[in-house]
């Protein structure tokens, strides 16, 4: 027996070990949050991981994203991940899907018949794209919103998408939603904290983004990720009573 999920079996037994080993779950942006997430549900035993991120890691990863190393700079995020959980889980089956989500690429996404899907995406166009996907198609999902220009992990809870505030996120995630003709009521990662407000251009580039990215802290997207990775392993064994 898997010595590695020694403590996880006193946890929730024997059975619901197996039972978890045989899920599949979909992580979508391998960020901050998206990083935590998928390492921990595969230190907790979850069989299955489909990873998707376009991006490559950089040195302003290095603050708070879990696959961001010295080593790894350089690397496509799908790759970083996939050594870094094959490091510490050996078994897990991992798939990387290398792409920007969009509804062109849903179809190759969901190749893969998955039990869960957690979006760690921040591109609101994307992330409408895959929550309308899911919730047109009943595939569970948890969505995680901002979590940038914040300092407090322990302001992360689960809401609904219909009571978060403060967070401009959310706030657009929510009318896109809703002028989709889509359910508001989704499960979400949301931070009670109001956010700062960041005014530092770094260059002169036309991308806003580009030009005042968001501020970040190591405490509040990694604190999202734990908060939705453990939603999804919650939400699974609920199915065993």
């Amino acid at each position: 027996m898997d010595e590695s999920l020694a403590r996880i079996r006193l946890l929730i037994g024997d059975e619901n070990t197996k039972f978890i080993s045989e899920k599949c779950v979909m992580v979508v942006g391998l960020g901050g949050v998206g990083a935590i997430a998928a390492e921990s549900l595969a230190r907790f035993g979850i069989g299955k991981l489909i990873l998707i991120d376009h991006d490559v890691v950089v040195n302003s990863n290095l603050n708070r994203q879990m696959h961001a190393t010295l080593e790894t700079v350089g690397m496509k995020k799908v790759d970083a991940m996939i050594n870094r959980i094959h490091s510490i889980k050996s078994d897990c089956k991992l798939v990387g899907l290398d792409l920007f989500v969009s509804k062109e690429s849903l179809d190759l996404m969901f190749e893969h018949n998955v039990d869960y899907v957690i979006d760690a995406i921040d591109t609101v166009g994307s992330k409408c794209d895959l929550i309308e996907h899911c919730q047109k198609n009943e595939i569970k999902i948890i969505s995680s919103l901002g979590m940038s220009n914040q300092m407090d992990p322990t302001q992360v809870k689960i809401v609904r998408l219909k009571d978060t505030f403060e967070d401009p996120l959310a706030k657009v995630v929510r009318y896109q939603i809703r002028k989709r003709g889509l359910s508001d009521k989704i499960d979400v990662a949301f931070s009670e904290e109001k956010p700062i407000r960041q005014t530092v251009e770094l260059n002169d580039s036309e991308v806003r983004k580009v030009r005042m990215p968001p501020a970040s802290s190591p405490f509040v997207p990694n604190a999202a990720g734990l908060a939705c990775a453990s939603f999804v392993i919650r939400k699974l064994l609920e199915e065993t009573i």
